[in-house]
């Protein structure tokens, strides 16, 4: 890898001589501005506004434009005279732990690379304790004519420096969160949860640019002259209100199908989200009303049910009379048979006996 700037990191009295190596590249595609008549480069050119002439880049200087637009020249030797103690040097000012850096700071990534054989006993001492540290180092360094700040930190077994972004060059994020107080709920915390278990790591390794690979494959297919046929677009759903428990019911179900986890649950279909609606009041009023004449209806059919019922009770009670009645004439008609039947058998027995006595008489 080609190196974009040669100096020496100043660790307290120790320098180790570095190359400054690009970390990162860019793979966007990048587009030429033609003239759509006949498809000819438009190109910028730099015209001095004076004399309305092109001018060559040896010809053009630096000047800082005041207040009142008037331009003060500034040259490579009026810059190269101020006292820049960082202009080749990475001057470490301090070992932090790495949660003291905010990832707003972050810029520009850089390998620094040790440079020839004398370098590399400072330069893995360096990398070593701040291995066992398990802090990183906080700096100043010059590039591209100003100072900046970094923070130097291993990579493998490289040391790795990031650009930062001085503190005054944070934005505080003012008027940026929701206004109003919004309370949620833990049923809602309860399934987000759920859906980052769900959807768990990835490796980092495995995500790529979708869009660039759609841009590179659109530009092959008109460079051979193929119809390009324009991808359906998808509803982001921007501005609709939603209920979000089943929004996140959802989104849990679709991460489990997708890594191959529906489970038991249900049959695997998901259940719709439909926006939330507003019942407004002539709707709340007729659905009231709905519910007060059903009630009434209730009500009628209670009365009337009991009033049948009182109707019907007389005719089992006659029936029962009359069932009581016909028990006790069959009951008399037992008791008179049974009377005349010891009657009849009481006579008889004393006719025997008159008999009998008559005949011992006469002996």
């Amino acid at each position: 890898m080609r190196s974009i700037w040669n100096g020496a990191i100043s660790f307290g009295l120790v320098s180790i001589p570095i190359k400054l190596v690009n970390a990162t590249e860019n793979h966007s595609i990048h587009f030429r501005q033609i003239h759509l008549a006949d498809g000819g480069r438009i190109r910028y050119r730099k015209v001095c506004e004076l004399d309305e002439e092109e001018v060559q880049g040896g010809e053009i200087g630096k000047a800082y434009e005041d207040a009142d637009g008037t331009m003060i020249p500034i040259t490579d030797e009026d810059l190269a005279q101020l006292p820049l103690p960082t202009a080749k040097t990475i001057e470490i000012v301090a070992f932090v732990p790495a949660d003291q850096i905010d990832p707003l700071q972050m810029d520009a990534a850089y390998y620094l690379s040790a440079n020839g054989v004398p370098a590399a006993k400072p330069y893995t001492l360096l990398r070593e304790a701040l291995k066992r540290s398990n802090k990183v180092a906080v700096a100043k360094y010059a590039l591209r004519g100003r100072e900046r700040l970094g923070m130097l930190r291993v990579v493998d077994d490289v040391i790795a420096m990031h650009g930062l972004l001085w503190p005054d060059e944070i934005r505080a994020p003012e008027g940026v969160a929701p206004d109003g107080d919004v309370t949620v709920r833990d049923a809602e915390l309860d399934l987000a949860d759920a859906l980052m278990d769900t959807l768990g790591e990835v490796d980092m390794d495995s995500l790529h640019d979708d869009y660039r690979e759609a841009v590179e494959e659109l530009i092959a297919a008109k460079a051979s002259g193929e119809t390009v046929r324009p991808a359906g677009s998808g509803d982001t759903g921007g501005g609709k209100v939603i209920d979000l428990i089943a929004a996140l019911e959802n989104s849990v179900q679709a991460a489990k199908k997708s890594r191959g986890e529906a489970g038991d649950e249900g049959d695997g279909e998901m259940a719709d989200v439909h926006p939330i609606k507003k019942t407004s009041g002539k709707s709340s009023a007729s659905a009231s009303a709905s519910r007060k004449s059903s009630a009434q209806t209730t009500k009628k059919s209670s009365a009337a049910a009991k009033k049948s019922t009182s109707r019907s009770t007389p005719k089992s009670t006659g029936a029962k009379k009359s069932t009581s009645t016909t028990k006790k004439a069959t009951a008399k008609k037992t008791t008179k048979t049974a009377a005349k039947k010891q009657t009849s058998s009481s006579g008889g027995s004393g006719a025997k006996k008159t008999a009998s006595s008559r005949k011992r008489t006469s002996a």
